[in-house]
């Protein structure tokens, strides 16, 4: 592959929601999986010595994680960016000191004005609340942050949710984005190309809790390689990795996944797959994401 630019490190599968369109399908049962915290600070030197300059822990709920501190300043001392996707439905007061350090930012996702609405969609009593007093504290303590709402359909209150958190301070648009059908939010038929951005393993490359690497954290029925067996780079440059790749390419060109706003930084762990940052997914030659 390409020299390798960004990464998810998908570091738990437990979150304190069951969103009903969670695509890693988490959950209060999930697990940190088998990966130690020095497999983790060992993937993020792999990759930093194969070029990639950021780096997004996603889970599950990342900061349900104990390593998460000593992984972002891992990844900080290599001169990476790093974002953390969280559901914000609670941040233990020692990491908002993690969140404010230069180099750090935190996105999440948001899904209507009503706590109701939200709450039926994160299967999480006082979710809502919760999530909207951290945006106000992120927000206070000038942490940058990105909001995403995912729309569901069923007259799902999207506009008023960004009027809603415009009102809170968020600074720049709230973008939108449809549902995917990748875990929890393969409602009708198994995952394929139509969910992707066509961009899978250009650059980019998941790490699952197990140790399981994918092209994309939505290619997650084409693994490649596992980081507890072999070397990140043996693995990128490996048979099953340009089989994989090419077997998607493949699709690419059968089903033209690409949509303008996929690849905009909307969404993280419990929600769709436009989960990376702005222009970190871009399909060459195919559509250029609108700048964040």
């Amino acid at each position: 592959m390409n020299d390798l630019s960004f990464l998810w490190l998908e570091i738990t599968g437990k979150c304190q929601l069951r969103c009903t369109h969670c695509y890693a399908e988490s959950a209060p049962s999930g697990t940190d999986g088998a990966m130690a915290l020095s497999d983790w600070e060992g993937v993020i030197e792999q990759a930093v010595g194969l070029g990639a300059g950021m780096v997004q822990f996603i889970g599950g709920e990342p900061t349900l994680h104990r390593g998460l501190p000593d992984l972002v300043n891992r990844a900080l001392g290599f001169g990476m960016q790093v974002e953390v996707f969280s559901n914000l439905v609670h941040v233990p007061s020692g990491l908002w000191d993690v969140f404010a350090q230069q180099g750090v930012q935190l996105a999440t996702s948001y899904y209507s004005d009503r706590a109701d609405e939200h709450e039926h969609i994160t299967q999480g009593r006082g979710s809502h609340l919760r999530t909207k007093a951290n945006i106000v504290e992120a927000v206070r303590r000038s942490v940058p942050l990105r909001v995403g709402v995912v729309d569901l359909g069923d007259g799902q209150r999207v506009e008023q949710a960004r009027d809603e958190l415009a009102a809170l301070g968020v600074v720049g648009e709230v973008r939108v984005d449809r549902l995917r059908g990748v875990g929890r939010g393969a409602r009708t038929a198994a995952p394929d190309a139509s969910q992707l951005c066509g961009a899978c393993g250009d650059g980019r490359v998941a790490v699952a809790s197990d140790g399981s690497v994918w092209p994309c954290v939505f290619s997650r029925w084409l693994p490649v390689g596992n980081v507890r067996v072999d070397p990140l780079v043996e693995i990128l440059n490996g048979p099953t990795m340009q089989a994989a790749t090419a077997a998607l390419a493949g699709q690419f060109a059968r089903v033209s996944p690409c949509v303008p706003t996929m690849c905009d930084p909307q969404c993280g762990p419990s929600c769709s797959p436009a989960c990376a940052p702005a222009n970190n997914c871009t399909p060459k030659g195919k559509c250029v994401p609108t700048e964040y």
